[in-house]
């Protein structure tokens, strides 16, 4: 299998990053599709994760070092990709000059992100029906 991440923007792969974050996020978790596709998409950098030519995982980071709409499809979790993805996008904040990056995580994903250096930064608190906390990493 070959992967490759690449850069994108939400004009050039708006269908193709949709459609992985609505197959994770309204489909699996039931995130209501309003408050999944929202105003910051055309503003953020935006990753693609592809495996053999197919789109399996997305994320997001705005300008502000807010990291986020980060999706795996299910076939494709716990190998990886969510990593690669969330450096990709970390190194996206360096080359823009921020020293921190901070996310909203799902508290069952909270493992994931220590793992990778992100500490907690706020209390447990409801998004769109699944509970979340604040984490930060200095980069």
């Amino acid at each position: 299998m070959s992967e490759h991440i690449q850069r994108t923007t939400w004009q050039k792969d708006r269908d193709l990053l949709s459609n992985i974050r609505y197959q994770v996020f309204v489909d699996e978790q039931k995130v209501p599709i309003e408050l999944e596709i929202d105003d910051d998409d055309p503003l953020a950098a935006h990753v693609l994760c592809l495996v053999d030519g197919q789109p399996v995982g997305t994320g997001r980071i705005l300008l502000d070092g807010h990291i986020g709409r980060l999706a795996v499809l299910k076939a494709h979790r716990k190998q990886g990709y969510g990593n690669k993805i969330l450096e990709h996008l970390e190194l996206i904040a360096q080359e823009n000059e921020l020293t921190e990056v901070f996310l909203n995580a799902q508290v069952t994903a909270i493992p994931f992100y220590e793992k990778r250096g992100y500490m907690i930064i706020s209390d447990v608190f409801d998004d769109a029906g699944i509970p979340h906390q604040t984490m930060r990493k200095t980069l």
